[in-house]
């Protein structure tokens, strides 16, 4: 197993962090995080993931390491990964979805099917199932982008709302093994200069990614991709239904509801690297 290596590449003229680990020869695993944290969600998994892949997490532009881009939208950010992608050289790759990860990422999967070797979705949203009642001020604005409804939908954008990403709506038990360090350093982050601006687009250009649903459950009906789902069950963003649309599109996925939060790597990092090594072990045995 080698060391994790975090690089800094320019792509389309802004730098991107990235960590890579593990041997290139094996099979890609691209590791694509949400809002507001960075590829270091990844930190206590990499290890476990590289005995079996070649491991790619980048920050997204505005997050992290990465700097911002003008006129951020998801179609850009996968724009940007595809580069990178490219840029070391990877064909065929596992695609890891998150959050945030899953509206750029799902992009890389429709532009080019056969290149993704598996699905692995983490909280990650596709489907109106998912969208409760917690969504109407942002549908809202989306809606009718006036500066009240902007406020209204981007209200998260703070410190407490950071802290609420992890921990609002967790058992008390489950919130005490997450560290406050953690939506302490995404705020500092997010408090940079630029990086509020890329979060409030973001919250509106999220709109796009749900206008492509019917486009991506088409690529889930005639790809039938390999898939596993790790969802932490409490989670204030995406309704618990979200997983039976996942398993209705994807009949044969593997799926894993575990007792933590929206940060599932977080609280349960162990099981879900061991579950993933083993997923991506039985795909590449079948290919």
């Amino acid at each position: 197993m080698k060391k994790t290596e975090l690089v800094r590449l320019e792509i389309e003229g802004a730098e991107m962090a990235v960590r890579l680990a593990g041997d290139r020869e094996k099979p890609a695993l691209l590791l694509i995080h949400g809002f507001p944290s960075s590829s270091n969600s990844f930190r206590r998994v990499i290890g476990t993931l590289t005995r079996d892949c070649f491991v790619i997490a980048p920050d997204l532009p505005g997050f992290g390491g990465s700097e911002p881009v003008e006129g951020p939208t998801f179609s850009r950010f996968a724009d940007m990964l595809g580069l990178l992608l490219a840029r070391l050289g990877t064909g065929s790759f596992h695609l890891y979805l998150h959050d945030y990860g899953a509206a750029a990422g799902l992009y890389l999967a429709t532009r080019a099917p056969s290149r993704i070797r598996s699905l692995i979705i983490q909280n990650a949203n596709a489907h109106e199932s998912g969208m409760g009642p917690q969504w109407s001020a942002t549908r809202a604005y989306w809606g009718d982008p006036t500066p009240e409804r902007e406020a209204e939908a981007t209200a998260h954008l703070t410190f407490e709302g950071t802290r609420g990403q992890y921990v609002g709506g967790v058992p008390t038990d489950i919130a005490e093994r997450i560290d406050p360090r953690l939506w302490e350093e995404d705020w500092r982050i997010m408090s940079l200069p630029g990086r509020l601006e890329t979060q409030r687009a973001l919250v509106l250009d999220y709109r796009s990614h749900v206008a492509r649903f019917g486009e991506i459950a088409d690529f889930f009906d005639r790809f039938q991709p390999p898939a596993l789902m790790l969802w932490g069950r409490h989670d204030s963003f995406f309704d618990l239904d979200e997983t039976l649309s996942w398993m209705k599109v994807l009949p044969r996925m593997e799926a894993h509801i575990l007792d933590g939060p929206h940060f599932l790597l977080e609280t349960h990092p162990a099981e879900c690297a061991a579950l993933i090594s083993a997923f991506v072990r039985r795909v590449e045995k079948l290919r």
